[in-house]
């Protein structure tokens, strides 16, 4: 495990500006934690009373003025100490000021006639802090705050590179005191939410986010304070999954964590991946995951010459597929003809009244398939993971449960539904086992996804996809999908805790949770208009079911745990016959249908009932078949 070092910084007695009550309060407080709690290696406190910092060959004073604080920040943070897997918290509480579009920290005797002169900017902080050579640089600023009115403009504007910034307001408001908490607002919710433990700790810097963003509201609206809206401004985007809290955090908090060390060894970015996987390794328990990967980067960089520019690799070079009944036999290429991109994407998550309350920069990666004729096809890498796959109690339907772990092996996953264009394309490639209708949707749209069509035909679509590509193509499995469509989050929807008619199709005049009603649009929506996850996976809910792999079951009783499909007995795919499993929920179906873990079940043949509802996309999976 890291090194964790921290400084914190509460100043009450200003020469040149009003006084503050609690700053230094907080400050002392976020110090106990540190040292007491959390266990901290090595904590610096600069308070009106803070005794000197044992240092060689003399101590350094903790005074926080703006010569003593400069001074340790030259001296101390000059050369790198600490390791890219450690940690260091900045903390600090008091007036700031933002001149000239610069943040700044106000010191005991910084001028606000003078900022510049006589005060400390957020991004030289951050650039001094940054040398200490730790990758998660955490900075948490309870500033602009006091009881009274104030002249000037907050703070919380810029970004800063390279770090992670907890703002206590937003920089058009105060951040307030509360006498009957002897407190800060922002520092006594940060407190409690560090406290956390279980299910609901604050472990991830999102789920602390998230927190801080909800509770510091409603404890200014408990004690009678004006607003205040915490937020946090992430460079790079990649550091809103870093871990905060190793000890309370679980294995399934490394997810996003580890989706990202897979992107960055995908690009060749070795470093940056290794260092990922170390902070994984971290946590408590044993990741295999992780140990591989670090055993798998080192050995690539131990094959690659120096002069050797790393090339990503995003799949195996080798992939097989046969299949029973009109066998097909892929033989891939020795490398995909397109090359791996990079696409960025916002992902919006609100609360139970369907208010958002976070958005957020996301990327993936993407290969695109041409299907002829102008016609593409975006595949997203999925990383590996695991997951509790199903409804926990209290939650969802009985053929949701027992919610249960599965881990699911890297692969691509359709952008996109299939849409009636690429069916179009696709339909017009020489028969594998089945004829197949060139437009078979009843709401037609070349961008709208193509619907009316049977599992049968969904698996015909893959077998001439594969056929065409030389790679194998095939439907997920029920495993696959809920992994994909829940990309990390664990509430009902990938969105959060309810659905609305802005961010899905669905028969939205109906009700979830305290969202208020929206518009029913009783048809099917173009693909890609709705935000997507945090894999960027598109209409992951509503718009048309989904078909997949899998038999239907009543249950998960002696389900798989390894991802793959749960057949009853014959697994030749051309050969089944009964009912199958969608997931997704529909332009048609109420919200408690479209959530993460909601399962139908249908005749795989043609039948008029809910296939005008019923759609599908692909995944490709190399060098791993069913068949």
């Amino acid at each position: 495990m890291g090194q964790n070092w921290a400084i914190a910084i509460g100043i009450n007695q200003y020469y040149n500006l009003q006084d503050l009550q609690y700053a230094k309060r907080d400050a002392e407080a976020m110090q106990a934690w540190f040292e007491g709690e959390a266990k901290f290696n090595q904590v610096f406190l600069f308070t009106e009373d803070s005794k000197p910092i044992p240092a060689d060959p003399q101590p350094i004073p903790s005074h926080p003025t703006f010569a003593n604080f400069y001074g340790f920040l030259e001296e101390l943070f000059e050369e790198p100490f600490l390791n890219p897997e450690d940690n260091l918290w900045f903390f600090f509480a008091g007036h700031g000021r933002r001149y000239r579009d610069q943040d700044y920290l106000m010191f005991l005797d910084s001028n606000p006639r003078a900022v510049d002169r006589t005060a400390i900017s957020v991004d030289y902080v951050t650039q001094r802090l940054r040398r200490s050579g730790a990758d998660n640089v955490v900075l948490f600023i309870d500033a602009c705050r006091n009881e009274g009115s104030r002249d000037g403009l907050g703070i919380g504007q810029q970004k800063h590179k390279g770090v992670i910034t907890f703002y206590s307001c937003t920089a058009d408001q105060k951040a307030w005191e509360i006498d009957e908490l002897q407190h800060g607002s922002f520092t006594y919710t940060l407190l409690e939410g560090l406290r956390l433990q279980g299910e609901t700790n604050c472990a991830t810097v999102e789920r602390l986010d998230q927190y801080l963003s909800y509770h510091v509201p409603q404890l200014n609206h408990r004690y009678s304070k004006p607003l205040q809206h915490p937020y946090l401004k992430v460079e790079p985007h990649r550091k809103i999954y870093y871990i905060l809290l190793h000890k309370v955090a679980s294995l399934q908090d490394a997810q996003p964590l580890k989706y990202q060390a897979s992107l960055a060894e995908n690009r060749g970015d070795w470093l940056l991946a290794k260092q990922l996987w170390k902070r994984v390794l971290a946590l408590p328990g044993v990741d295999e995951d992780a140990w591989e990967a670090i055993e798998r980067i080192s050995l690539r960089q131990r094959q690659s010459s120096p002069q050797a520019k790393p090339q990503p690799e995003i799949f195996p070079t080798e992939a097989t597929s046969s299949r029973g009944e009109g066998k097909i036999t892929v033989e891939p290429p020795a490398a995909p003809e397109t090359k791996p991109q990079i696409f960025l994407f916002d992902v919006v998550t609100v609360n139970a009244k369907g208010e958002e309350i976070k958005r957020e920069q996301g990327e993936a990666e993407y290969f695109t398939e041409d299907l002829g004729n102008g016609v593409t096809l975006d595949m997203v890498y999925i990383p590996g993971g695991t997951f509790m796959m199903g409804s926990p109690a209290g939650e969802g339907y009985d053929d949701e449960k027992p919610q249960h772990q599965v881990t699911v092996q890297p692969l691509c996953m359709g952008k996109f539904p299939v849409t009636q264009a690429q069916w179009k394309a696709v339909a017009a490639l020489p028969k594998v086992n089945r004829d197949l209708k060139a437009e078979p949707s009843d709401f037609k749209g070349d961008n709208r996804p193509v619907e009316r069509v049977s599992w049968y035909d969904a698996v015909e679509f893959c077998a001439r996809l594969s056929k065409h590509t030389g790679w194998e193509y095939r439907l997920p499995s029920e495993a696959e999908w809920e992994y994909a469509c829940r990309a990390g989050t664990t509430t009902p929807f990938y969105f959060g805790e309810t659905i609305t008619g802005k961010l899905a199709n669905y028969r939205a005049s109906k009700t979830f949770a305290d969202e208020p009603e929206g518009e029913y649009r009783e048809e099917t929506t173009p693909v890609g208009q709705f935000p997507p996850n945090a894999f960027g996976l598109y209409d992951m809910h509503g718009n048309v079911w989904e078909w997949c792999l899998d038999d239907s079951h009543d249950n998960y009783k002696g389900a798989p745990t390894d991802g793959s499909p749960w057949f009853n007995n014959n697994d030749n795919l051309y050969q089944k016959s009964g009912r199958a499993l969608l997931r997704a929920g529909s332009w048609i179906s109420l919200p408690k249908n479209c959530r993460s873990a909601c399962r139908l079940y249908d005749l795989r043949a043609e039948r008029d009932s809910f296939n005008h509802t019923c759609g599908f996309r692909v995944v490709c999976a190399f060098g791993r078949t069913f068949h």
